[in-house]
């Protein structure tokens, strides 16, 4: 009787904690939505479950595109990744956020100037701020650390954006020369 008390206490310890953190969150933003899915997309099947689009940061209810990228909402063009952390860990989705932004720039990213465009990481507990500080490159970094808010999903036609519109997307990232500038910040284009 004394064996059979141990091994249920044992196996509703093991499924507890094995059901905790099979799925988690984290949200960045860095400058233009449609170029922050693509390397995080790269990683579906490789811990990475999904990635959204979309607004965060700001006080405003229900926000658009149109109310983001003019202004004044507080919000953020962010994405938001859900992944499994017993296969990809926090600090490797930094790292990816890191080597795909400019963490040097406080007006914006690449062609994109304003506060919607600055970049920042939006944290959920201690341990991913604790991962922000282990993680973030060396000099006068401006990417923000902040506490995570209410994520907004943008509208469907900016899901995907770099899949369902690759000419114009191409045409946008190149123009805009991040790839150029995240070559001379990491020494190689994006990831």
């Amino acid at each position: 009787m004394k064996n059979l008390k141990i091994f249920i206490m044992v196996t509703i310890f093991s499924m507890s904690f094995f059901s905790v953190s099979k799925a988690d969150t984290a949200i960045f933003a860095g400058g233009c939505f449609w170029c922050m899915q693509a390397p995080f997309d790269s990683l579906k099947g490789k811990g990475v479950n999904s990635v959204i689009v979309g607004y965060t940061g700001g006080t405003k209810e229900n926000p658009s595109y149109k109310d983001t990228s003019a202004g004044g909402t507080g919000h953020r063009e962010a994405i938001e990744v859900n992944y499994d952390p017993r296969k990809i860990s926090y600090s490797q989705l930094l790292k990816i956020f890191w080597e795909n932004i400019d963490p040097y720039d406080q007006s914006g990213q690449f062609c994109d100037k304003g506060e919607p465009y600055t970049s920042a990481v939006f944290y959920n507990n201690e341990q991913e701020k604790l991962q922000f500080e282990k993680t973030k490159p060396k000099g006068k970094v401006a990417t923000l650390l902040l506490p995570a808010k209410k994520f907004y999903p943008a509208e469907e036609y900016h899901q995907s954006y770099y899949i369902k519109n690759p000419i114009r997307y191409k045409f946008y990232r190149f123009n805009c020369g991040r790839d150029k500038r995240l070559k001379e910040i990491w020494g190689h284009g994006p990831h």
